[in-house]
């Protein structure tokens, strides 16, 4: 049953003393990328990494005992090439790839199923100028951010393919893009299969995340009596969320961190 949607508290109630919130040392920590730990960008291929978000990833792994994820639309390559030499426990393409914190990876295989869609939606872009096919091999994302008249257009095209590829697919609606991914895994998934492994197991989940992606995962921690934070929601024209806390945007989601991390550390 979808939990009902909360106008979020500020997240940052969560480190205060005091608080109904279980202990920070006690959480596995889930992080969405695009949006929540760096801006969005015009273009995926875009985006600016702000020098000191990998090493503060690194020192909150290290005080959390390696319970902290990364859970993203981008697959592990990119991820990696992100944070480098960082390589964290992270899903990547929702879950489609997946490296446990013993760094065993797991990938889906779906690519030649695609084939179909993948020449429609390359249609689709050419003959509509801004658009642009992001192809991940397993999942196939239509962006619109540089064409916004296109959006009726690529829902059509983007429905077209989910149905000829049946009940198997969905497409997952982001901020000014739409993904033809298959139904399982998704983010709440991710959630549970992490949390069922050290060094996650017997933690209390804690997703932070932006887009309509994150709202799975955000069911799943707070399902699991952690909490779920939303960041920037309202700058985006959304205003519900069924996550109970939020942020204001990627810069307060640093500042955050680095409280957290603090907190950790310790007097």
């Amino acid at each position: 049953m979808k939990q009902r949607a909360h106008p979020p508290r500020t997240a940052w109630a969560l480190l205060e003393t005091g608080s109904a919130a279980p202990p920070a040392d006690s959480w596995a920590l889930f992080l969405d990328v695009d949006g929540t730990l760096i801006e969005i960008a015009e273009a995926p291929d875009a985006v600016h990494v702000d020098e000191g978000v990998g090493s503060l990833l690194a020192r909150l792994s290290e005080s959390l005992d390696g319970a902290l994820a990364l859970a993203s639309g981008r697959s592990l390559d990119v991820l990696d090439r992100f944070f480098a030499p960082l390589a964290l426990p992270a899903a990547g393409l929702h879950g489609l790839e997946r490296r446990s914190a013993a760094g065993e990876v797991s990938r889906s295989d779906g690519s030649a199923a695609l084939e179909p869609a993948r020449r429609d939606l390359e249609r689709f872009v050419d003959e509509h100028p801004g658009t642009l096919l992001e192809d991940k091999s397993v999942t196939l994302a239509l962006h619109y951010r540089r064409a916004a008249d296109a959006e009726a257009p690529a829902r059509e095209a983007m429905e077209h393919a989910r149905a000829e590829l049946g009940s198997g697919y969905r497409v997952q609606e982001g901020k000014m893009v739409l993904e033809l991914k298959p139904h399982r895994p998704n983010k709440r998934t991710v959630v549970e299969d992490f949390m069922a492994e050290a060094p996650f197991r017997g933690r209390v989940p804690v997703f932070v995340g932006d887009d309509i992606t994150d709202e799975e995962g955000f069911e799943a921690a707070q399902r699991a009596g952690g909490a779920a934070i939303v960041v920037g929601l309202e700058s985006d024209g959304r205003r519900e969320s069924v996550a109970r806390h939020g942020l204001g945007g990627v810069r307060e989601l640093h500042r955050w961190l680095e409280a957290l991390r603090e907190r950790l550390a310790g007097p």
